[in-house]
């Protein structure tokens, strides 16, 4: 039986392909930024796909546009913007117009009434404080009990649930007052790896020609491979201290994650929207389908967007934020299991 669900700051789809490998059907996503709101289309093609800022939009009307009754939806989930509360971004909270976007949320539950609220957000997001110093995961925690829901939260390591990325989220999870919920413990063993992830892809190739799997394409300046080929696998430019003034440039002790090449015997370092990690074994970085596979995403789900230079800019999300951004299916999928089991759906 395929169960409900709304998605909200959607992105690129993490999150609703974790709900549908659980057993859920996403009936709409919502979804401002453009490339992602195609990425989406790409792969939720029963799905409506509403390009909008959320709080555009009267959650009311949403429903009857959906033919939803309130009460009847059994799952409401998202991923709120994470730079007011990422450890690498200002930590600005609530004070950040985007940290405010996380009681939308709350907003649309309270009209909507689904059995269940999935939150993904950064870690540091359980200890954030907003404006007046008080800790925002109680403020949420307060506005959810206010219209009837529990609150759990928990940080879940993607590694245990088989993702070969060192990635730690916050999970939210609301239910209905007085619903017993717990996160299972993950029954992974083994720690996967980026060789695991990646070893067996084709070859990657230039941009502009057909590729040989889905978004496998090599966008590396010719200086950046330069510099590149100084990196010991595993290893980062920073501590490379016997390459030129002119391929370390500024580059200090400190800077620790930037410019570094994975490893193959490990999983692979936290893909950050800012930063391009290094091919294992060649003098490149990442292509988007090797980002996708260390997040656990499946070659099925297709990227739509530019490919964006190291040394440019594309407007809005290009694929390898788009992947960045993305929640690992396979913790999305444990945490919405964990619901259903709590939900006694089967």
């Amino acid at each position: 039986m395929q169960l409900s669900a709304i998605s909200l700051f959607a992105g690129a789809g993490g999150l609703d392909l974790g709900a549908h490998q659980a057993g859920f059907r996403t009936i709409c996503a919502v979804e401002l930024d453009r490339h992602c709101a195609s990425t989406l289309r790409k792969n939720l093609r029963r799905s409506a796909i509403w390009q909008v800022d959320v709080r555009a939009l009267d959650p009311r009307l949403a429903v009857d546009a959906l033919g939803v009754k309130p009460g009847t939806l059994v799952l409401l989930h998202g991923g709120p913007p994470r730079q007011p509360f990422s450890q690498i971004g200002k930590q600005l909270g609530v004070d950040d117009p985007r940290g405010r976007l996380i009681f939308e949320m709350v907003r649309f539950a309270e009209a909507l009434r689904p059995a269940a609220v999935l939150i993904e957000q950064v870690p540091r997001f359980l200890q954030a404080n907003g404006s007046r110093a008080r800790n925002m995961q109680d403020v949420l925690r307060e506005q959810f009990s206010a219209i009837g829901y529990d609150y759990h939260a928990g940080i879940l390591d993607a590694t245990l649930y088989g993702v070969p990325q060192r990635r730690k989220r916050a999970i939210i999870v609301c239910v209905p007052a007085g619903t017993r919920f717990h996160f299972s413990q993950p029954i992974f063993r083994a720690t996967p790896t980026v060789g695991d992830a990646i070893g067996d892809l084709p070859p990657a190739v230039p941009k502009g020609e057909p590729p040989l799997a889905p978004n496998h394409v090599v966008v590396t300046p010719l200086r950046d491979r330069e510099r590149i080929s100084y990196v010991p696998e595993g290893g980062w430019l920073s501590k490379v201290l016997d390459a030129p003034p002119d391929i370390r440039r500024r580059l200090t002790k400190k800077d620790t994650t930037k410019f570094r090449r994975l490893d193959r015997n490990l999983p692979s370092l936290t893909l950050r929207c800012g930063e391009a990690l290094y091919h294992p074994t060649e003098d490149r970085y990442l292509t988007p389908r090797e980002a996708a596979r260390i997040q656990g995403l499946p070659d099925s789900h297709i990227f739509v967007g530019p490919l964006r230079r190291r040394t440019g800019t594309v407007p809005d999300l290009d694929q390898h934020r788009q992947v960045a951004n993305a929640v690992p299916p396979p913790l999305a999928k444990s945490a919405v299991a964990d619901i259903r089991k709590a939900l006694c759906l089967g």
